[in-house]
């Protein structure tokens, strides 16, 4: 479902990015002048800052093509099969069965090669 974003003059938006500049600007000196306030109420005001930038940023042409391409993924985040926790566990047995045996079969190979070096080289004292 692909939806177009209309038009909108961009003077506005530079308007609205300028606020959303000035807002977090304000949250930061906001912050560190209630500085000796408790980190919870500092916390509230930088959500109260957040919903209102994200809030004036949603007003932009940017914001909207951000949203509705949020919209867009999550309908096929829901189209994703997503395997039962019996396939998970099974496949995760599966790969750590073959974790196992490519780790035996390489040390294997490192052994029988570092014997093989040390007998061409002469050091078959190991």
């Amino acid at each position: 479902m692909v939806t177009r974003v209309e038009s909108q003059k961009p003077k506005f938006d530079y308007v609205l990015w300028f606020l959303i500049i000035v807002l977090i600007a304000g949250g930061v000196s906001g912050h560190y002048y209630f500085a000796d306030q408790s980190w919870g109420i500092r916390f509230l005001g930088w959500l109260i800052v957040g919903a209102a930038a994200l809030g004036l940023a949603y007003k932009t042409k940017a914001g909207r093509i951000a949203w509705q391409y949020g919209q867009e993924s999550l309908q096929e985040v829901r189209k994703v099969y997503w395997p039962t926790r019996q396939e998970t566990v099974q496949t995760t047995l599966a790969v750590l069965a073959m974790v196992v045996v490519m780790g035996i079969l390489l040390w294997t190979a490192d052994f029988f090669l570092l014997r093989a070096v040390a007998w061409l080289t002469g050091h078959w004292s190991m």
